[in-house]
């Protein structure tokens, strides 16, 4: 898995790989709903770190259902297309999904939990990790 920007996600690259503004995701729609959820994600993330039960908080965005994390934010409930989970480095590579000889260098690569929600995308395709800047709806 690779570390994306959420710009990455919001076009499928063309043939010639440029962008194609016909093909757009539906990751345009978890933009909007980043957007949205920001301020209460960023006050989980606080709340993991403040509590010392992580240093490294990951939320997962999906559309269906994903058995990892604690849901904190339902699409069916707020009338959005993402639910979002709460997770952390540690159950990530508990249960397999972050390998245990790449949490070292995932932790060098990791942002500061202060500044960007850390995000596991899951899509179809696969899943990719995304850093959301807070402060930038």
């Amino acid at each position: 898995m690779s570390n994306m920007k959420p710009e990455d996600l919001l076009y499928n690259a063309g043939s010639e790989g440029r962008e194609d503004p016909k093909s757009k995701s539906p990751l345009v729609s978890l933009q909007k709903d980043l957007e949205f959820y920001e301020e209460a994600i960023q006050e989980v993330s606080l709340e993991l770190l403040g509590q010392g039960y992580t240093k490294h908080p990951i939320f997962i965005a999906h559309q269906h259902e994903v058995s990892v994390g604690e849901k904190i934010l339902d699409h069916l409930e707020l009338g959005t297309q993402w639910t979002i989970h709460a997770s952390s480095l540690e159950e990530l590579t508990e249960k397999g999904l972050i390998q245990e000889e790449k949490k070292d260098h995932f932790i060098k690569q990791f942002k500061d939990p202060n500044q960007y929600a850390c995000l596991l995308v899951i899509v179809p395709q696969g899943a990719n990790f995304v850093y959301y800047p807070y402060g930038k709806a």
